[in-house]
């Protein structure tokens, strides 16, 4: 027989992985309702509103939860609203988004302030801009078949994309978070 402790224990778990499942079905409806090219000379990188849900997870939940999100949220997207992009999606949104939320969620959560949001997110931001350079020298020539340097001639609108859709994620969550923080912490 549990103790009344170990109920209310079970139940915050509980409610709380509702709440993230909840974030999980927003990202993905979001992605499903709201994707277009940033930059018309590069359409096949769309921005898409997922990280939004993703983020607010990771500041309400932490770092690790954020990541667990990136991880759902990627497959599930991945196998439905996104399955023309198949497993180089799956792996490209778990890496950018991935280090998004362990850059932000890490510097929000030792001290959680509105101005250290903003420092988080442009943190995270900028890391992801960085990382995605990187991740689609290596991973983009191998899945998609071209030569690095037709990728390395696209950086400036991958750089451009990724800063851009990151900035404007966090923006967002920036606007939105502290109006919902109550609710997914209770």
């Amino acid at each position: 027989m549990m103790t009344e402790g170990q109920m209310a224990v079970n139940s915050g778990r509980t409610m709380k992985m509702v709440k993230m499942a909840a974030m999980v079905a927003i990202s993905v409806v979001l992605v499903y309702l709201i994707h277009f090219p940033i930059f018309p000379a590069v359409a096949f990188l769309e921005y898409d509103p997922a990280d939004i849900p993703i983020l607010i997870g990771t500041f309400a939940f932490g770092p690790l939860a954020g990541l667990v999100l990136t991880v759902v949220t990627s497959v599930v997207q991945g196998l439905t609203v996104s399955a023309s992009s198949g497993l180089y999606g799956i792996l490209m949104h778990v890496i950018a988004t991935g280090v998004l939320v362990t850059v932000s969620g890490t510097i929000y959560s030792r001290k959680k302030t509105r101005v250290r949001a903003v420092i988080a997110l442009v943190c995270g931001m900028a890391a992801m801009a960085v990382v995605m350079m990187g991740a689609n020298m290596v991973i983009t020539p191998l899945f998609m078949g071209v030569p690095a340097i037709t990728v390395w001639q696209l950086m400036p609108f991958i750089v451009g994309f990724n800063v851009i859709k990151a900035g404007i994620n966090g923006a967002v969550t920036f606007i939105v978070y502290k109006r919902i923080a109550n609710f997914l912490r209770k």
